[in-house]
């Protein structure tokens, strides 16, 4: 890229690259390390030499509670050395750590491979107008739609104000983890949520039009996707990139609170199917399905895309979209003629914190819940797999001085074709359970 064109950018995204690196955290503990190190030595050669190791109780120690050491008697002494004759545990909790590094692993694979970047049903141009709101001639679920639409975008800050913008900024902090776990009937949950979550940072960036780049670091792993308006592909340490199969189409992170015009243009052919509740809240629901020729431009191979269904919910209050829910069915033909397996991907994500940035309603957070279901083959082989992420907005700006098309250029090695992912995950057993995940 020309000196000239990074601008305010460049120094920006290179900074943000900087804090998401891995390698900075890597440098920090080795950092603490040797800073330990250096303080063992100082306490080591500031101390006293160590005393000569007593190979039975110290006939010296007072008895009683006279603030001496207690004498401890040889019954006691002999039970200690006992103890020390025992195989040492290190080698079994060296295994126990492994197995325990390489589940976490396997969940942050899954983490970034269902949460990080996926991608909206159907392509979408927010160049494009919106229909016309039109009454005669038209079904009431149709025009209720577009209607409902008018007012989510007078509510977002106006189309005029909306159709301005030319480039977005938005960085923000994610944490995610692996919830629930159920085989065959049985259930495993992970009862320290709370705490095992893991945390990270991404950036997005957007231009007009439909070019979009998103970093995100979690635990160590970092997984980058993008779009130049031609074509998506997405990057993560263990697969390399790989490009998406099908048309060109919005990552779906943009569509929670992020870019009301493109979340607008995605609801275009909706139609309004009635209303319901989220938190208290009346709001009206807008369906959209994938057009069978989107479906079949996304299947590849053995694995076919059934359906991808979205749904959006806006505040009858407010105008604005609160909650989306999206749910996509693929089915994986079996290579040995055997039954199918379908895979059942959900994602609710709830939509929430929204103020204005520059005259644009922007949602500052929210959160999501997955679900993973694959069924098929023997009645009690299905497996469900729940996944949570809570995310929050620091910063966003819009028209950001310096960003160019050179932004978005996908990466030099990219493969071509969708991409499947064989993830396992030990949960609490010996057994080892093994899925498909497609970028679609």
């Amino acid at each position: 890229m020309d000196t000239k064109k990074q601008g305010f950018f460049s120094a920006l995204r290179e900074e943000v690259a900087r804090g998401l690196s891995p390698a900075r955290a890597r440098r920090r503990s080795a950092s603490n390390a040797a800073e330990v190190a250096a303080a063992l030595r100082v306490a080591g050669g500031a101390g006293e030499a160590l005393a000569p190791l007593m190979e039975g109780p110290d006939p010296e120690a007072a008895p009683g509670a006279g603030g001496g050491a207690r004498r401890e008697g040889w019954g006691q002494w002999v039970r200690g050395q006992l103890q020390l004759a025992r195989p040492p545990a290190s080698a079994a909790a060296a295994g126990a750590g492994a197995d325990a590094g390489a589940a976490r692993r396997n969940d942050l694979r899954l983490l970034l491979g269902v949460m990080g970047a996926p991608l909206a049903p159907v392509h979408v141009s927010a160049a494009e107008p919106l229909p016309h709101l039109s009454i005669k001639d038209t079904p009431i679920e149709t025009s209720s739609a577009q209607y409902i639409l008018q007012q989510y975008l007078a509510a977002s800050g106006g189309q005029r104000l909306l159709s301005s913008i030319r480039n977005a900024y938005a960085m923000g902090k994610v944490r995610m983890v692996a919830t629930e776990f159920e085989t065959g009937g049985r259930v495993v949950r992970n009862r320290m949520a709370a705490q095992r979550a893991e945390p990270g940072r991404f950036v997005l960036w957007q231009m007009a039009p439909e070019m979009w780049y998103i970093e995100l670091a979690v635990g160590g792993s970092k997984v980058h996707a993008g779009c130049n308006g031609k074509l998506v592909w997405r990057h993560t340490p263990w697969l390399g990139a790989h490009a998406a199969k099908g048309p060109v189409r919005p990552l779906r992170r943009a569509l929670q609170g992020l870019d009301p015009l493109t979340a607008a243009s995605m609801f275009a052919g909706a139609r309004c199917i009635g209303e319901r509740k989220v938190n208290g809240e009346d709001c009206f629901i807008l369906k959209l399905c994938a057009d069978p020729e989107t479906l079949r431009a996304r299947s590849e191979g053995l694995a076919e895309i059934i359906r991808h269904v979205l749904f959006g919910y806006f505040s009858q209050k407010t105008g604005l979209l609160v909650h989306i829910e999206d749910s996509h069915l693929t089915r994986i033909q079996s290579t040995t003629g055997g039954d199918a397996v379908y895979w059942e991907t959900t994602i609710n994500s709830f939509i929430e914190d929204y103020r204005p940035v520059e005259g644009i309603m922007i949602a500052h957070s929210g959160r999501s819940a997955v679900t993973l279901f694959r069924f098929g083959e023997a009645a009690m082989s299905h497996t469900k797999t729940r996944m949570e992420e809570a995310w929050s907005i620091e910063e966003v700006a819009f028209n950001v001085p310096g960003l160019s098309m050179d932004c978005f250029i996908p990466p030099t090695d990219i493969k071509s074709g969708s991409v499947s992912e064989t993830v396992e995950l030990p949960q609490g057993s010996n057994r080892a359970y093994c899925f498909r995940l497609l970028l679609v």
